[in-house]
């Protein structure tokens, strides 16, 4: 999985793709050779996870007015779609880059998440942030903190002066919950053991099919409704105590083989019948002022 400190010890430069405005991260050589991939990663959530308070939620309160929360009842009811309701929720922001950024910054991680992170390095364990909110709130928060992680997330674009508009570069036309960022795609597009660390209904779906999940608030309800494997949490705090515990469980299950045999994943619906893989796509990634 490309990754910029986190695996194979090499970073990653990041090149901005004018025609997409998308930062793609090139594989480095290491990441080329198999013997040198890691055979753990981990999809970690962002809104209610990395970021205990939503950050999404916390902009749109802040600058969409009394009108977001309707649409959230529509989402909520099943009337509207995830992309719909986010992205008309978007359209309803009244605020300057700056507004934006101030929100933003009023959030912080949770104070144990760095300390997972070095566990991870120190075991060769990939780490990428898989989120249905805002790129924008994503890089600005993991600058703040020195994080170099490589991230999926819809893109938030200003359109000048205080509006808004919600791009979704990660979609998938048959994602099954029509998802900003559909987990699901990000899970399947590689071999290894996954674990899947999440809060909410954005996540159901790829811990569904992950090896295992770390779950938090309403993704441990799914989790025991469907008996998936899992570990409920508080926070990282609960994730580096019991590291060693659901590494264990993770590498013992048989998902990942599964995902890499030619037959097409249960939970991923091909765009044709004559497509039967998923398509690869690289993270956004930033290079932290500790990456060099």
């Amino acid at each position: 999985m490309p990754k910029a400190s986190l695996v194979g010890g090499g970073l990653c430069a990041a090149v901005l793709d004018q025609s997409s405005h998308i930062k793609r991260c090139p594989l480095s050589s290491s990441l080329k050779n198999p013997s040198l991939q890691t055979e753990l990663r981990v999809l970690v959530d962002f809104d209610g996870t990395i970021v205990p308070g939503d950050v999404t939620d916390h902009v749109l309160q802040s600058f969409a007015g009394p009108q977001w929360l309707e649409l959230e009842a529509e989402w909520q009811a099943g009337r509207m779609n995830s992309r719909d309701c986010l992205g008309a929720q978007v359209d309803l922001i009244r605020a300057s880059r700056a507004d934006i950024y101030r929100a933003v910054n009023e959030r912080s991680i949770d104070p144990d998440f760095p300390a997972f992170l070095d566990k991870c390095r120190r075991r060769n364990i990939g780490v990428t942030v898989v989120s249905d909110g805002f790129d924008l709130a994503i890089e600005a928060i993991l600058e703040r903190y020195q994080l170099n992680l490589p991230y999926f997330a819809n893109h938030l674009k200003w359109l000048g002066d205080n509006r808004w508009r919600l791009e979704f570069p990660h979609r998938n036309p048959d994602c099954r919950t029509a998802a900003g960022n559909c987990k699901c795609r990000q899970l399947a597009q590689a071999p290894y053991r996954t674990v899947v660390i999440g809060d909410g209904r954005s996540d159901f779906c790829a811990a569904s099919h992950a090896d295992f999940v770390l779950s938090k608030a309403s993704l441990t309800k799914h989790c025991q409704d469907n008996g998936l494997r899992h570990l409920p949490i508080k926070g990282f705090a609960d994730v580096v105590a019991a590291f060693d515990d659901w590494v264990f469980e993770a590498k013992k299950s048989v998902l990942a083989t599964e995902r890499n045999s030619s037959v097409q994943p249960k939970f991923f619906v091909p765009v044709s019948a004559a497509s039967t893989t998923v398509p690869k796509e690289q993270p956004h990634a930033r290079q932290s002022a500790h990456s060099g």
